[in-house]
C-alpha cells in the first residue's frame, strides 16, 4: 500500500524536526515556510537553525528526494493526504497565545482543500488551548473549502513533546502518542501512519477527544515546570543552610518511586520556547474560566525571581555595587543543544546586570548570533567573546548559564589564570562543592554556602532573640 504524502505547514522547532524524520522513515513530505531564505537552505539541504543532529538528517532526507520545502501552502496541501499544522503561537502581552498564524493557516488550508477530491487529514500539531481545534481551526476549513468534516476531511489534534536539544531522538522514540480525534476515522487514519512511522517500537497511543488532547500538552508542560519553580525554592532554601546541597537532597526525593527526578535540576529558572509561553497561557485561559491558577501564577514568579537571585549572589560576593564590574557569562542559549534564545534565563541577567551598569562579556558555542540580535532589539550592550578563554580575561565574576558540554573542561587553573577576581556563580552546577577551595569564590545554586548561612543565621537569631 501506498505510504501517505504528508504536510507540514511550518519550519520551526517542531514542523522542521518533524518533516525530517517522516522523511527519514521513507514518507515524501513537503514542508512550507513563508519565509523564502528558510525554504532556499532546506531545498540545499541545510538546516536554518542548530538543533543536535538535525542538519545531517535535514541533508540526508532532501539528497534522497524524501524531502522538499515550498514556499507556498496551497501547493503543499494539494499534494498530501496529511497535513500538520506546526506554525508558532507565541504569547501576547495578555499571556493568551496569539493564534494569528494559526487562522491564515487554516484559511489557506480550506481554500487548497475547495480543490482536493480526495479526503484529507488535517492535524493540529501547534500548541493551542483547549476549544481551538474544534471552535476556531475546523470552522475556518469548512468555511473555505465548502466541505464537511467527518465526509471530505477529517480533524485531529496531536500534541509534541519535544526537548529542544533532543527534539530529534524524541520525534524518532516518543515515550508516547496523543491523538484528539474528531472522529473515528480521523483517529484511524492518523494511528495507521503512526503506527507506520514507529513500527516495531511498541510505543503507547492514547486517543481521546480534541478537547483532551489540547489540555495533555499544558498539563505535561506546566507540570515540568512547576517541578522547576519548586526545586529551584527549595535550593534558594539549602544556600542558606551550611553543609546542604540541594543537589545531594535530590537523590534522597527521587529515590521515592512516586517522584520523578529528571525535572528536579536546581539552575537558573527555565526558559524557552514552551515552558514560559504555555505557563502564561494556561493562567490566561483559566482566568476565562472563571479560575484563579495561584498555583501556577507561583511557579511564573518564582521563575522570574530566579534571574534576580542570581545576581544577587554576585552583588553579596562583589561587596555590593556592581558598577564597572567585568562579569563573564558562559553561555546564551536557554539549554544545551540549541542556539533558541527564547525567554533564556541569560536574557534576564543581563538586564539586571546592564541595569546596575555592569561591563558584560558573553560566549556562546552556538546562540551568539541570535543573542546580538535579540540584545541589539533590547538595547542592551554586550561584548561577545569567540571563545572561552577571551570571555573570562580580567573579570571578575563568572557566571555559568548554560551546560554546555565544553565548559566542563575549564580547569580551576584556567579561572585563576584569566580572571582578575575568579569569582564563580555556577549556575547549572557542572562543578562539585570543592571548587571553592581551588578559585577565590564558588557559589553554586542550591549548595549552602558560609557567606548566606551567616546571614540566616543571624535573622534566626533575631527571630528568636538568641
Amino acid at each position: 500500500m501506498r505510504k501517505a504524502r504528508i504536510a507540514i505547514l511550518g519550519t520551526g522547532y517542531v514542523g522542521l524536526v518533524a518533516a525530517a524524520v517522516f522523511a527519514d522513515r521513507g514518507f515524501s513530505v513537503l514542508t512550507s515556510s513563508h519565509d523564502a531564505d528558510k525554504v532556499r537552505q532546506i531545498n540545499k539541504a541545510k538546516a536554518p537553525f542548530f538543533e543536535i543532529d538535525l542538519s545531517p538528517l535535514v541533508a540526508k532526507t532532501v539528497k534522497d528526494g524524501f524531502l522538499k520545502a515550498v514556499k507556498g501552502r496551497h501547493e503543499a496541501v494539494l499534494e498530501s493526504d496529511i497535513v500538520f499544522i506546526a506554525v508558532g503561537t507565541p504569547s501576547l502581552m495578555s499571556g493568551e497565545p496569539d493564534l494569528r498564524l494559526i487562522k491564515e493557516t487554516a484559511v489557506a488550508i480550506g481554500k487548497a482543500l475547495k480543490e482536493k477530491d480526495n479526503y484529507t487529514l488535517i492535524v493540529t500539531r501547534s500548541t493551542v488551548v483547549p476549544g481551538t481545534t474544534r471552535d476556531l481551526i475546523l470552522p475556518l476549513l469548512e468555511k473555505h473549502s465548502g466541505k464537511k468534516v467527518g465526509e471530505n476531511f477529517g480533524i485531529c489534534m496531536s500534541p509534541e513533546f519535544l526537548r529542544q536539544g533532543a527534539a530529534v531522538h524524541d520525534t524518532r522514540f516518543p515515550d508516547s502518542v496523543v491523538i484528539g480525534e474528531f472522529d473515528d476515522r480521523s483517529g484511524d487514519v492518523l494511528e495507521y501512519f503512526c503506527n507506520q512511522v514507529y513500527e516495531g517500537q511498541n510505543i503507547p497511543i492514547l486517543r481521546m477527544n480534541l478537547e483532551s488532547a489540547e489540555m495533555v500538552k499544558y498539563g505535561r508542560n506546566t507540570f515540568l515546570a512547576m517541578n522547576i519553580s519548586y526545586i529551584n525554592e527549595m535550593a534558594r532554601l539549602a544556600e542558606t543552610i551550611k553543609g546542604v546541597d540541594i543537589y545531594e537532597v535530590v537523590k534522597g526525593i527521587g529515590a521515592d518511586w512516586r517522584i520523578n527526578p529528571a525535572f528536579l535540576n536546581a539552575g537558573c529558572g527555565y526558559g524557552g520556547s514552551c515552558f514560559p509561553k504555555d505557563v502564561k497561557a494556561l493562567i490566561s485561559f483559566a482566568r476565562t474560566r472563571g479560575i484563579e491558577p495561584q498555583l501556577l501564577e507561583a511557579v511564573e514568579e518564582v521563575n522570574e525571581q530566579q534571574a534576580a537571585h542570581m545576581v544577587a549572589i554576585a552583588r553579596q560576593e562583589l561587596g555590593g555595587s556592581l558598577k564597572g564590574k567585568r562579569f563573564a557569562l558562559l553561555g546564551l542559549s536557554f539549554k544545551p543543544g540549541t542556539d533558541d534564545m527564547r525567554e533564556a534565563p541569560s536574557i534576564k541577567i543581563a538586564n539586571h546586570l546592564y541595569a546596575q551598569e555592569a561591563d558584560i562579556v558573553a560566549y556562546d558555542p552556538k546562540a551568539i548570533a541570535n543573542a546580538q540580535e535579540r540584545f541589539i532589539r533590547d538595547t542592551i550592550k554586550i561584548s561577545y567573546a569567540e571563545c572561552i578563554e577571551d570571555c573570562l580575561k580580567e573579570a571578575e565574576c563568572c557566571m555559568i548559564l548554560t551546560e554546555w558540554e565544553e565548559f566542563k573542561s575549564i580547569t580551576p587553573s584556567m579561572f585563576n589564570k584569566y580572571m582578575k577576581r575568579s569569582v564563580i556563580i555556577d549556575g547549572r552546577r557542572m562543578y562539585n562543592s570543592d571548587m571553592h577551595k581551588l578559585v577565590d569564590r564558588y557559589r553554586g545554586i542550591g549548595l549552602g554556602s558560609n557567606r548566606a548561612y551567616s546571614a540566616a543565621t543571624g535573622n534566626l537569631r533575631a527571630l528568636y532573640g538568641t
